[in-house]
């Protein structure tokens, strides 16, 4: 299974998001810190909203957040949701599907079961479980570390 390029770019955002709680972030920060476009961004974050997964205010303070703290973000759920609309085969797909032996593939229902293994395996993972104490990723992400912080907060 190879993962979309919208899938990796939302995976960026919520990470940059969360690398950076507790104020807004803009959209050209994420494009330059994460190499992606701009309107690729835009389509995503768009989405990313409408699910809940992101908060966008407007207006020229603008800028996005987290639509829900980090820990409740499983990934799982972000992958099931952006990656559902492709078809893992040929066999899957609603229009273009010419292939004669869809009705009696076992093939078919091993990549079904295959694909859901993935997704199980995604589920208890969490946004705040990559990102969090990921020393690396907050050096890219965030150099202040506010998500470190965050986590020292919550110990005491």
């Amino acid at each position: 299974m190879r993962v979309t390029k919208r899938t990796n770019i939302a995976m960026r955002v919520l990470m940059f998001c969360a690398a950076n709680d507790g104020r807004l972030v803009t959209k050209a920060e994420i494009a330059e810190c994460c190499n992606a476009s701009e309107n690729h961004l835009a389509q995503v974050i768009n989405q990313l909203a409408q699910l809940g997964f992101l908060r966008t205010q407007r207006g020229r303070n603008g800028g996005l957040s987290l639509g829900r703290p980090a820990d409740q973000i499983r990934i799982g759920d972000v992958f099931r949701i952006l990656e559902a609309p492709v078809p893992v085969a040929e066999c899957f797909a609603d229009v273009d599907n010419t292939c004669p032996l869809t009705e009696s593939c076992r093939l078919r229902l091993a990549l079904t079961d295959a694909v859901e293994a993935f997704y199980k395996s995604l589920d208890p993972i969490t946004l705040d479980a990559l990102v969090c104490q990921n020393h690396g990723l907050i050096e890219i992400l965030n150099p202040q570390g506010s998500c470190e912080y965050r986590m020292l907060a919550r110990a005491v």
